[in-house]
């Protein structure tokens, strides 16, 4: 079985950084067929892919968010990162790290359980 647990703060004040760590257990991430995912969810709206990593440590973006968002990785402890850089209060979500074998599809195997982040002073 495997897990997924997100940390980091959840107030952030505009203009500055989100991070968001995503500790992976029951799977290594650098597992061949999977791609290691960040996902958010604004109030009231859908779901949007940030990005993913993949096992061989290629990363993808939303070309929308390409310009503020850096997706990495930790495999000595097993996690990947995210940071969203000058976030304005739209930035305001649920975000998720999930794991899938199709980066274009957002069908995945596992989620995380999900963490409010509210951009606010």
């Amino acid at each position: 079985q495997v897990q997924l647990q997100e940390s980091g703060p959840d107030l952030v004040k505009p203009s500055e950084t989100l991070s968001l760590t995503c500790t992976v257990s029951g799977a290594s991430i650098t597992t061949y067929y999977y791609y290691w995912t960040w996902i958010r969810q604004p109030p009231g709206k859908g779901l949007e892919w940030m990005g993913a990593v993949a096992a061989d440590g290629s990363i993808y973006y939303n070309p929308s968010l390409k310009s503020r968002t850096s997706i990495s990785r930790d495999t000595s402890r097993n996690q990947f990162s995210l940071q969203l850089r000058s976030v304005t209060p739209e930035d305001t979500a649920v975000y998720s790290c999930a794991v899938g074998r199709d980066i274009a599809t957002m069908e995945y195997d596992y989620w995380g359980q999900g963490t409010q982040v509210t951009v606010s002073l």
